[in-house]
């Protein structure tokens, strides 16, 4: 691990300079028709849409295939990256049914499930460190299982309104407690919610480098330097709270592989050893990716170069 990044120069094709590709109108036909077409047969429209999809974008081509040459260990050919984007738009189609309580329709497996039931059991909160891999409304849906478990996301301020009025989109009865991450007073609301006994879910694979106070850190990913933000672990670290990391890996057809573990626990750490633990954590936390990525690689969603050093906060797709 190297110093920290001090660039502040945005790349042509960071993540923080994609176009938003949701769109509200479309998203409610998609449920309109996936509802009532039926999972199989809705599904037969997803080649089409990745074939035009990355047909019309060369970045997310040139990305996919440096990303699965890195996680793969060969060269990624054509078909990879067309798996890879079936991969993707599998998790967002079922989405519809996910969040619609269809959990019938799925083999849903769970691996470190004690993890988080001691995480509930202990009652005063902690944090769920995911990533842009996988679904998260997989692992969301595991949560029914418990009747006990609260969850509020964080996420980067530009993208925290968007996200009730994607979820709207698709089951109007669903909405999400967020904390916008960027503002002064994020901090406060997440020791609020932590104190009520909630888990504070965040994808943690991206970085705000535009704030001078947590400039990203250069970790060792898949062979080569890469980016992470120290933040969410700086403030897990103040607040004196575990860390948890997440993954709802898509395993092909209805099967997803949910994973928990643990990433650290800072309720007991001194002061003077918090910089030496949050350096730990973030290794952790790389490392559990990393594993991740090489035993799932087509579930990483992360298409711009993730060895770049992004700026800006992104618009989700």
């Amino acid at each position: 691990m190297t110093a920290p990044d001090k660039s502040h120069a945005a790349p042509a094709d960071d993540w923080s300079s994609q176009p938003e590709r949701s769109h509200l109108r479309l998203l409610r036909v998609m449920r309109w028709l996936s509802l009532r077409l039926g999972r199989r047969a809705s599904r037969t429209l997803l080649w089409p849409v990745v074939a035009i999809y990355l047909l019309i974008s060369p970045g997310a081509r040139r990305t996919s295939r440096q990303f699965l040459s890195r996680a793969l260990g060969r060269p990624a050919g054509l078909a990879d990256v067309m798996r890879q984007g079936f991969a993707f738009a599998s998790t967002i189609h079922d989405r519809v049914y996910l969040l619609n309580g269809r959990l019938d329709l799925f083999d849903i497996r769970v691996h470190g499930e004690p993890v988080i039931q001691q995480a509930i059991a202990r009652g005063d909160g902690a944090f769920l460190f995911g990533a842009h891999l996988g679904s998260f409304e997989a692992v969301r849906a595991v949560g029914l299982r418990y009747p006990a478990l609260r969850l509020a996301v964080m996420m980067y301020q530009d993208n925290a309104s968007r996200l009730n009025d994607v979820l709207a989109a698709i089951n109007p009865a669903v909405r999400q407690d967020v904390i916008p991450l960027g503002r002064l007073d994020a901090m406060l609301q997440a020791r609020d919610y932590l104190e009520r006994g909630y888990l504070l879910g965040l994808l943690a694979d991206r970085t705000l480098a535009r704030l001078a106070t947590d400039p990203p850190r250069q970790c060792e990913f898949l062979g080569a330097p890469a980016p992470f933000a120290t933040g969410p672990l700086r403030m897990a670290a103040m607040l004196r709270r575990p860390v948890l990391f997440m993954t709802g890996l898509y395993r092909g057809g209805n099967r997803y592989d949910i994973h928990f573990d643990t990433i650290a626990d800072f309720s007991a750490t001194p002061a003077a050893e918090r910089e030496a633990a949050i350096d730990a954590a973030l290794r952790r936390y790389v490392a559990l990716l990393e594993r991740h990525c090489r035993a799932a690689p087509y579930n990483w969603f992360n298409f711009y170069d993730f060895w770049q050093a992004p700026t800006r906060a992104p618009a989700d797709a």
